[in-house]
């Protein structure tokens, strides 16, 4: 089946072509984000495969209708991207990663937290210019600490196992509380509760009403002084301005992401001979005891092999008129 793939990486063409090995359907990758601008190079593909910066608004999904395209397989496991209602009224049916290696995420929010406690990425920095010197870079050790896990789902759970094991307090919080949390000696919370208490917040729950701006002003005035932030989930749960302040005042004594809520505009490319306008990255960046990477906490070998696997795997079941064990519910 011709399937238009936007925001093609060079890794997504290896990868996907893999995958489709010996399946047959034709891949036609596109490396600009699907917009408004970019949806006619999608003319006569019946699906259209999408990456979590690409727009798949209304107006979008329209555009795709006319076309031809009948299925949006994303390569994510959030969807907020897309406009599910809008494409239910089209007719087109959306597809998602609903499962991938959830250690990948897990390991590198502890990589995160590790590296923004430690000051690893400034020491490296230093030694490579030949400054050995130790002032301002002292830690904290990890062991008796109390972690708040906000989203006990798969991936929060690695992390709060992963956590365990370096002898933390685990205290969490989840509209749907799991029996294996509270086995590794984890205790559930309110949320504002968990971040009184909690030396390392890390953000493990999907971006919603219910939750975009979770960690806002007021959510950061109730933290214990000097907690450390890790996002790995969805840029959209922190509001970065609130945040920026928060570090300013050291209300907040470190913060490490893996996204950021403007990141579309930014991230998956490089700009490093360009001047970046975005100011409040740029003010991110500017602080020590900051981290930033461009969305990669997925990145490994065996997570983007099975998201490969699971999204031609999808496309054929469409193809074959079977039922669509991905779709988006609702």
């Amino acid at each position: 089946m011709k399937t238009a793939v936007f925001s093609a990486r060079r890794y997504d063409k290896t990868m996907l072509a893999q995958a489709n090995d010996g399946v047959g359907h034709a891949l036609l990758f596109i490396e600009e984000r699907l917009s408004v601008q970019t949806a006619s190079q999608a003319t006569g593909c019946v699906a259209v495969c999408v990456f979590v910066n690409d727009t798949v608004d209304a107006a979008v999904l329209e555009i795709l209708a006319r076309q031809g395209t009948r299925l949006v397989a994303t390569r994510s496991t959030g969807y907020n991207h897309i406009d599910a209602a809008a494409a239910r009224r089209l007719g087109i049916e959306v597809v998602r990663i609903t499962d991938y290696s959830p250690n990948s995420v897990a390991e590198f929010a502890v990589g995160l937290l590790l590296a923004v406690n430690r000051k690893i990425a400034r020491a490296s920095v230093r030694t490579r210019e030949g400054n050995f010197d130790l002032d301002g870079l002292m830690g904290f050790d990890l062991h008796g600490k109390t972690v708040g896990v906000i989203g006990t789902g798969k991936i929060g759970l690695i992390f709060a196992r992963i956590m365990a094991g370096f002898g933390c307090t685990l205290v969490g919080h989840d509209l749907y509380p799991t029996p294996a949390f509270e086995a590794l000696g984890g205790r559930y919370l309110g949320v504002d509760e968990l971040l009184a208490c909690s030396d390392v917040v890390s953000l493990h729950c999907p971006l919603l009403d219910a939750t975009h701006h979770i960690v806002d002003a007021a959510a950061l005035a109730r933290v214990k002084r000097g907690c450390v932030l890790i996002n790995t989930s969805r840029g959209g749960l922190v509001d970065t301005d609130a945040v920026v302040q928060a570090l300013k005042t050291g209300q907040l004594g470190g913060l490490a992401i893996d996204v950021y809520e403007q990141e579309a505009s930014l991230f998956f490319q490089d700009l490093s001979s360009t001047i970046i306008l975005d100011d409040v990255i740029q003010r991110l960046v500017s602080f020590p005891n900051v981290i930033v990477t461009g969305h990669q906490a997925f990145f490994t070998v065996e997570a983007i092999g099975q998201i490969m696997r699971t999204t031609i795997d999808s496309i054929s079941a469409f193809e074959r008129g079977e039922a669509l064990v991905n779709r988006i519910p609702g």
